[in-house]
Formats: structure tokens, C-alpha cells, sequence
């Protein structure tokens, strides 16, 4: 039940009569309501296309160029970093792009990004990790003598073999192996396809060449060598680099070191034609020995000196340098090839190395 204003009960079935003037004040209002509700909309509308040109602003992107990200960045440097080279176009809705996406940390390096990019593009280009800055493959072989690494870090543009060989045999550049007095490395550069890098000189490649050795040799166990072999680590180095000069199988490879450690106990010398070329030079490399070679006086004449030459002769592979710390047991004393995939027939007497010598003659194997 309703009551007017004298508290007379309204039927249920009478109405209130609302006053004109209040009728025009509602109406009023929602008149205004109506307007801020369109104008929200349209300041909406108007905020998403602005957010949507920041984050991906209009035309296609621009010229490439690099971009570094240093150590230690932090991602609010980073937004900013790309707004000052106008790789994006706001820092701050970048910082708020990658809040909403759940926060992203990116490695320091050098990129290649595009002026006037979409941030979600950046983002992925970044997540991406950094690009390789230019660079070439290099390969050094197992068996190469410092002067011949020389002449392939020379067929790389920006780089020098003459500097570079300076360097190696200077004493400048040194490994964990090397004793004091011995000042070239030869024999203790690692043989690998080496990527070099376009901001790297000849002594950035050095170095890597022989820190990677050192890790290898390290590895195989070289610290250990005078328990395992009875020779200083250097030494066993010089015995990878002949086996390495001698070996065209790996199965041959720990045999060819028990003959050289057999023969080193017995103080017999080593006889290994390899030695001599190292002396003679690249140019004597490949051809026959003379007579006049063989009865030279130097340190690297195997034939007439008994012990280890003074230096490694070559670049061990890492079969190589197992091969000398774990020789194969055996009697052996001499090895010649025995057939034409390199493999060598052993014996222990001589009279049997002659015999197992002429049946390669026969064959043409060998001179």
C-alpha cells in the first residue's frame, strides 16, 4: 500500500505523476551521461590507435643497423637504448609492452636490428640471441709446422702470416707446456677449424690456438705424463708431434710410440726421416733425402743423435697425443708401410724389419 503526501492510501492500481521540471533534469542527465560515455569510447578508440602506432608504427621498417646490448645492461637501459636509435618508438610503452608479455631478459652482444620496427618484431629478435659478428672459418690440419699454420692465417684478409709466425716463434704468446728456454710453439697449436672474427689481430688467433691445445692436452691427462711414461710433459708433446709426422692410421698410432719409447730406454736412435725435413724446411718437404742430409750434424739428425730431437716437429692431432701417453706394450723397434692404406708391418729385429723394408721396395710403397 502507497500513502500520499496527506497519508491518503494510493490504490494499487493509481500511479505517481512525476513533475515535468524533473522529468526534464533526468532527461538532462542522461543526455550528459549518454555524451561521456560516447566521449570515453572515442578517448579509448583514440588511446588504442596511439598505443598501436607505438608499438607498431606505420610504414615498413628501416635500414638495418648494429646494435649492442653491453654486460650488465638492464632492460629499462635496453627500451631506452632503442628509442635513442630509433629502432622502436617509446621506451617507456616498450617497458610496459614487456611487463604485459611477462618480462624478458636479453644476452649482451651485437645485433642487427631495423630502424622503426614493430616492438613484438624486436622482441623476437632479441629473444633470438645476438648475431655472429663477421667472421671466416679457418682449418688447421693435424701435422702442419708453425710456418705452414703461418701461410693459412695468411690467406685471411685482415690478417698477417708474417706477424703472426713472428709471434709464435717470439715467446710473446706462451702455453702451460712450454718449458723456459724454449721460446717457439711449435707443436703446441691445436689443429681445428677455427672461426676468425673480422675486430681479431694475429695475436687474438694465437692465443686461441694454443689455449685450445692446452685444453686438450690438459684434458688427455698431460700433467701426469713422467708417472704414465716417464718423460716431462713437453717431451711427451715432442713424441705426439713425431708420431703424428709418422701415423697414417690411427691403429698404427700407440704402436709407433712404443717403438719410440722402446728405442729412447734401449738409447738407440730414433731414425725418424721426419726430423729431417722439419730442418730442412717447407721447400725439402715431399722429396727424397740425400746422402749429404743424412750425414748433416744438428740436433734434429735422428740417425746420428740417440734421444728426443729439441722441439715438437709438428701439430698433434688428439689421437696423437693419447697415443703417446697410452703406447701400445710391445717389443717393437721398427716399423716400415705394408701396404698402400698406410699401415705399417712392426718387428722387433732387424733382420725382420729388412725383410718387411725389401717386401715394400717390392711393392713401391716406399724409395
Amino acid at each position: 500500500m502507497l500513502f500520499d503526501q496527506d497519508d491518503r492510501p494510493i490504490a494499487d492500481d493509481e500511479h505517481e505523476v512525476v513533475p515535468p521540471d524533473r522529468q526534464r533534469r533526468v532527461a538532462r542527465w542522461l543526455v550528459v551521461l549518454a555524451a561521456l560515455v560516447v566521449l570515453g569510447l572515442v578517448a579509448l578508440g583514440g588511446a588504442g590507435l596511439w598505443v598501436r602506432g607505438q608499438l607498431d608504427p606505420a610504414g615498413p621498417p628501416g635500414e638495418e643497423i648494429a646494435f649492442e646490448i653491453p654486460r650488465g645492461s638492464t632492460t629499462s637501459e635496453i627500451a631506452d637504448q632503442l628509442a635513442e636509435a630509433g629502432i622502436i618508438s617509446s621506451g617507456e610503452v616498450f617497458r610496459w609492452y614487456l611487463r604485459y608479455k611477462g618480462g624478458e631478459t636479453f644476452a649482451a652482444g651485437q645485433y642487427r636490428l631495423r630502424r622503426n620496427s614493430a616492438m613484438w618484431d624486436v622482441v623476437a629478435a632479441l629473444k633470438a640471441g645476438p648475431a655472429l659478428p663477421p667472421a671466416v672459418n679457418l682449418t688447421i690440419p693435424e701435422g702442419l709446422w708453425v710456418v705452414e699454420v703461418a701461410e693459412r692465417i695468411d690467406r685471411v684478409d685482415h690478417l698477417s702470416g708474417a706477424a703472426f709466425l713472428e709471434l709464435a716463434q717470439s715467446g710473446t704468446v706462451r702455453s702451460q707446456f712450454q718449458p723456459e728456454g724454449i721460446a717457439t710453439l711449435e707443436g703446441l697449436l691445436f689443429p681445428e677449424t677455427y672461426r676468425i672474427q673480422d675486430d681479431e689481430d694475429e695475436e687474438d688467433v694465437l692465443r686461441r690456438l694454443v689455449a685450445t691445445f692446452d685444453r686438450v692436452a690438459t684434458d688427455v691427462g698431460y700433467a701426469d705424463a713422467p708417472a704414465r711414461v716417464g718423460v716431462s710433459p713437453y717431451e711427451a708433446i715432442i713424441v705426439a708431434s713425431l708420431i703424428e709426422a709418422e701415423a697414417k692410421v690411427d691403429e698404427d698410432r700407440a704402436k709407433i710410440a712404443r717403438v719410440i719409447y722402446n728405442r729412447l730406454e734401449q738409447g738407440i736412435p730414433l731414425g725418424i726421416d721426419a726430423t729431417f725435413y722439419f730442418h730442412l724446411g717447407p721447400d725439402r718437404k715431399g722429396t727424397s733425402l740425400r746422402v749429404s742430409d743424412l750425414e748433416a750434424d744438428h740436433p734434429y739428425n735422428t740417425r746420428l743423435h740417440a734421444g728426443l730431437v729439441p722441439t715438437a716437429i709438428a701439430i698433434p692431432g688428439r689421437a696423437s697425443l693419447e697415443a703417446a701417453l697410452n703406447p701400445e706394450p710391445g717389443p717393437w723397434l721398427y716399423y716400415v708401410l705394408a701396404d698402400e692404406s698406410g699401415v705399417h708391418a712392426f718387428s722387433e729385429s732387424y733382420d725382420e724389419f729388412l725383410r718387411n723394408k725389401a717386401e715394400a721396395q717390392r711393392r713401391g710403397l716406399i724409395p
